[in-house]
């Protein structure tokens, strides 16, 4: 071993200890998210705990609100160099809303505890360590509404991850993988708008909006048998009328069209959009179609950033699953694909000692018992030393840059032509 490869094993089972160190800190700030669950931009009380964790572990400049109201940011910088020299900044993200009625069933609490605990054991290395390679920023962003909204996207839109260089997160699921395919969504609500009658005296001088309504929904279904395998789209009546004796005059539906690659959304989009006018000239009511403001992208893989990761959870006992059922079928969407196409960065699934599935009561439960912790930390470690590897390995780091030029490039292209066929 070369003595730069013993410098940086010994870094890394540095940071293990003290993650290891500040467990019980970390369990708190979990418990406190997860026995108080927040909805989507009304994240208050966890983004105020994360604000006081980083401000009282000392070193960090904490920003709260940080470009969004339940948004927060903390960052710390090695000493030494001036503020004209080249800096690494590597990110660690905190997810923390909550799903309606059932709480923390996607384990959001624990997503931020990961981000925490990596970004704290990272930091109280480095601040020990003379003579790395480059002068280094850890920065930890608090990203609220990933379930609804998306405020990672806003973040980007309002510059939070301008000069990020790498950027981490991971996700709690039934089993361990360096990735997992996610696919674009894009959030649609359709409104019917007719003309109230009584439906048995004079339902000739109605309008029926549940008419277009459920046409529209007829209209995707059918849709279906022209659609590519891996494209879906789901949704729901959200509004039927108001008593069965009233032709309902207004109605409105919610759907959701995902497909592998924003490139091939626009497409699904155009063809879901014929759809729901389609209903509404059928049956002679006005349609409102309005788009969520904000668009989930695919995932962009990141190949060196993920063997690292599997490389770093081996030596730590993590078990990768194999099944290729888990590792190549899409299944949701998540904000953090929009990040992936601005930073290179990884966002990998972790075990919590549970096979209860998400969303789920039972993924509640899980989520804020104790066996989790284990697993979570661990998480934290491994994170924290693929972050290592690349600050001190400064080819790796140029590798990753590489490959995120030319996945973003390709997906680009994709795009492109996607365009040019819709013309």
């Amino acid at each position: 071993m070369s003595e730069g490869t013993d410098v940086l094993v010994g870094l890394k089972k540095r940071v293990g200890c003290c993650i290891d160190e500040a467990k019980e800190n970390f369990q708190s700030l979990s418990e406190d998210i997860w026995s108080c669950p927040e909805l989507a931009y009304e994240e208050r009380k966890a983004h105020n705990r994360l604000v006081a964790f980083f401000t009282q572990e000392g070193g960090w400049k904490v920003d709260s609100h940080f470009k969004l109201e339940t948004a927060f940011r903390a960052t710390w910088r090695t000493e030494g160099g001036s503020q004209q020299d080249d800096v690494v900044t590597v990110g660690f993200l905190c997810e923390y809303d909550a799903l309606p009625g059932i709480g923390h069933a996607c384990g959001h609490n624990l997503i931020a505890e990961v981000g925490a605990a990596a970004a704290v054991g990272l930091k109280k290395v480095l601040e020990n360590t003379n003579n790395l390679p480059v002068q280094v920023q850890v920065t930890v962003l608090g990203t609220p509404a990933e379930e609804d909204g998306g405020g990672k996207i806003d973040l980007i839109l309002e510059g939070a991850f301008d000069n990020m260089d790498v950027v981490f997160m991971a996700h709690p699921l039934q089993d361990d993988a360096p990735y997992l395919p996610h696919v674009a969504v894009q959030d649609v609500t359709i409104k019917y708008r007719g003309k109230a009658s009584h439906a048995s005296a004079y339902p000739w001088e109605g309008v029926n909006a549940l008419d277009a309504a459920v046409l529209c929904y007829n209209n995707l279904s059918t849709l279906r048998q022209q659609m590519k395998p891996d494209w879906r789209v789901h949704g729901i009546i959200t509004h039927g009328g108001e008593k069965p004796n009233v032709i309902p005059a207004y109605t409105q539906l919610e759907y959701y069209l995902r497909t592998p690659s924003r490139s091939e959304l626009s497409v699904l989009k155009a063809k879901a959009d014929v759809c729901f006018r389609a209903a509404a000239m059928a049956t002679g009511c006005e349609v409102e179609v309005q788009y969520a403001k904000n668009v989930f992208d695919n995932l962009l893989r990141n190949p060196t950033l993920e063997d690292l990761y599997e490389k770093n959870g081996r030596a730590l006992g993590i078990e990768f699953t194999t099944d290729e059922d888990v590792l190549t079928k899409a299944s949701g969407s998540t904000d953090f694909g929009n990040v992936s196409f601005v930073v290179p960065g990884i966002h990998p699934y972790f075990y919590i000692g549970s096979k209860a599935l998400n969303h789920t009561e039972e993924y509640t439960v899980a989520s804020g018992d104790e066996k989790a912790q284990f697993f979570t930390l661990r998480t934290a470690k491994a994170l924290a030393m693929t972050a290592l590897d690349v600050l001190l390995r400064p080819e790796l780091l140029q590798r990753v840059k590489q490959e995120f030029t030319e996945s973003k490039l390709k997906e680009d292209k994709k795009l492109a032509g996607e365009s040019e066929n819709n013309c």
